[in-house]
This record gives structure tokens, C-alpha cells and sequence, in this order.
């Protein structure tokens, strides 16, 4: 074999051997720098994380305990098991909240949702003021809800507001209708009202999913001469899909735990007409004096709102887009 074959034998033998004894010392310390990376970002995480247990963790563990007692909210607390929980099972009042909370959501996933909806369509056609019309629009959900409630008080008063302004001009068309105060009208006047505060927020959010959609796809569906409807109905919609399906988990969940409109204007009332089941928790805790009772309800809640939450994760994972 001629020299130069076996020098450069030699040397590929040696360049590989070397390969080899470096190749696991480059991979230690690259794992070893992985984990240094790692434990810098869980020291940073760390008052984040203790913050968050402290907050959260705490008040969570300590509701479920409670759910399993008689405590009153006061002195100690007995335990006592899941009977609680047997009772909200046979509790008409706990039953029709449900009910009540089933019609909210239905409500502000239909209404709110259709009008935040096609407020985004006809704001992202303009091009001028679309700053201040956004702003507008978005002022009632920045607005306190006690200001809110107290202004629609007043205006569906039937004494001094709106009624009272229509009889003046001989419309008597709101004569006698109490808003708030009927018990078919209460739970439908206070959805009304935070659907008011509320339908900005969801337009903001639409508008922002429509300006992403690709603005190429606009011109070719008017290039295959697709009108507006066409073009909203064809490429806006599947473009701003991830967007609504996680506004449609918001709004649910949302649902099952708004407070401060009922609680408000009405207070649970007339008759028990606006008790959806936040109220019926507050007054259970508060005015019966059964923190333990209304702890279970509150678990319960918690639990429908996971569940729903699950549900969601799970279809996105299989591909269906809500």
C-alpha cells in the first residue's frame, strides 16, 4: 500500500476516534446547558408560580374542604361528607338557576355573538374614523357595571324614563311594563342590559381576527365575482373560525359565572325570576348563612365550567372547529 494511502488512513481512523470521544462529551454538555436554561426559567417562574398557589391554589383547596362541611361561615366547621352535594341534587331552587344560567348562555351566544359579529363585518368595510367608531363601541364595557346598571334603571324606569318620555308625545305603547320588575320580562331586560355592555367587547375581537384574514383571498373570491355576502360567508368566516370558536368557550364559561348585572339590578328578584346560579350562591352564603352549602355549589359550578372547557380541548384535538 502506497504511503500516502496509509497516512490518510491514519488520519481518517484518528479524525473518527476523536468524532467519537467528543460527540458524547458535546451532547453532556449540551444537556447540561439544557438544564441550567431550564432551571433559570423555573427560578424566574418560581414567585410567579408561588403567587399564583397562594391566590389560587389556596382559596380552591379550602372551598372544596368547606364544600364538605356545615359551616356557616362562621365558628367551626363539621364535617359531613358529600351531603351537600346530595342536596343541591334535590334543590328545585339550585334546578331552576340552572335553567335560569341555560337561558343567559343561549342568550349571549346568539345575540351578543350575531351582533359583535356583524358589527366587525361592516367596521372592517370602512376605512376612515374606524379608530373612533372602535372606541365607541368599546366604552360600555369599560364603563362600571354600577353605572351601567343605574343608567338602564333609569331609562326603563316606567315613571320617569323612556315610558314617561313616550306618554309626553301621546305613545303609550310602554305603559305599565315594569322591566325589572315583571317576572317574564326581569331575566330578558338584564340580559339585555350586559349584552349592551358587553357586545363591544366581542366586535373588538372579531374585527382584530378579520383584518388578519389574507387580504389575497378578498380579491379572489371578487375576481370569481362573489359579492359581500359571499366573500363574509366564504372566506372571512373560515378565516376567523380559531378566533370564534375560542369567544364561543368564553361566553359559556362566562355564562355560568356572571354576578354583577343580576345581583345589581335586581338582586335575584322578582320572585326568584333572575336567581341564575351566582346569586343563588352569594345568598346562600351570605343571607342563609350556609357557606358550606353555597362552597358545594360553587365546586359544582367549577366543575360544569372544567367540563365544558374538556369537551372543547378535545374536539379542537379531533379537528372540529366550533
Amino acid at each position: 500500500m502506497p504511503l500516502e494511502q496509509v497516512t490518510s488512513s491514519v488520519s481518517s481512523s484518528s479524525r473518527g476516534a476523536l468524532t467519537q470521544e467528543r460527540t458524547p462529551a458535546r451532547r453532556a454538555r449540551r444537556q447540561s446547558l439544557q438544564r441550567r436554561r431550564g432551571l433559570i426559567a423555573w427560578a424566574f417562574m418560581l414567585p410567579f408560580l408561588a403567587v399564583s398557589a397562594f391566590v389560587v391554589l389556596g382559596p380552591s383547596l379550602s372551598s372544596f374542604y368547606y364544600s364538605l362541611t356545615d359551616w356557616t361561615g362562621l365558628g367551626a366547621a363539621h364535617f359531613i361528607g358529600l351531603a351537600n352535594f346530595q342536596q343541591l341534587l334535590a334543590d328545585a331552587d339550585f334546578h331552576k338557576a340552572i335553567l335560569f344560567n341555560l337561558f343567559w348562555m343561549a342568550w349571549f351566544l346568539t345575540i351578543p355573538m350575531a351582533l359583535g359579529l356583524f358589527g366587525a363585518f361592516l367596521l372592517s368595510q370602512i376605512k376612515r374614523f374606524q379608530m373612533f367608531f372602535r372606541a365607541a363601541y368599546f366604552v360600555p364595557y369599560i364603563i362600571a357595571s354600577v353605572v351601567n346598571a343605574a343608567i338602564w334603571e333609569q331609562i326603563l324606569d316606567p315613571q320617569q324614563g323612556l315610558a314617561f318620555e313616550l306618554d309626553k308625545i301621546g305613545i303609550h305603547w310602554l305603559d305599565k311594563v315594569f322591566f325589572f320588575g315583571d317576572q317574564h320580562l326581569a331575566l330578558p331586560s338584564v340580559a339585555f342590559v350586559d349584552s349592551w355592555h358587553f357586545w363591544g367587547f366581542l366586535l373588538i375581537f372579531f374585527l382584530a381576527a378579520m383584518q388578519s384574514v389574507d387580504k389575497d383571498l378578498y380579491e379572489a373570491a371578487r375576481v370569481d365575482g362573489a359579492n359581500r355576502w359571499r366573500q363574509f360567508w366564504h372566506v372571512t368566516l373560515p378565516g376567523i373560525l380559531p378566533v370564534f370558536g375560542i369567544l364561543v368557550l368564553l361566553v359559556t364559561v362566562w355564562s355560568l359565572i356572571t354576578f354583577e348585572y343580576p345581583y345589581i339590578i335586581t338582586q335575584g328578584g322578582p320572585a326568584g325570576a333572575t336567581q341564575i346560579l351566582t346569586v343563588l350562591l352569594y345568598q346562600d352564603a351570605f343571607a342563609n348563612n350556609e357557606a358550606g352549602y353555597a362552597a358545594a355549589m360553587g365546586i359544582t359550578i367549577s366543575i360544569i365550567a372544567i367540563a365544558i372547557t374538556l369537551v372543547y380541548q378535545y374536539l379542537q384535538r379531533r379537528g372540529v372547529e366550533i
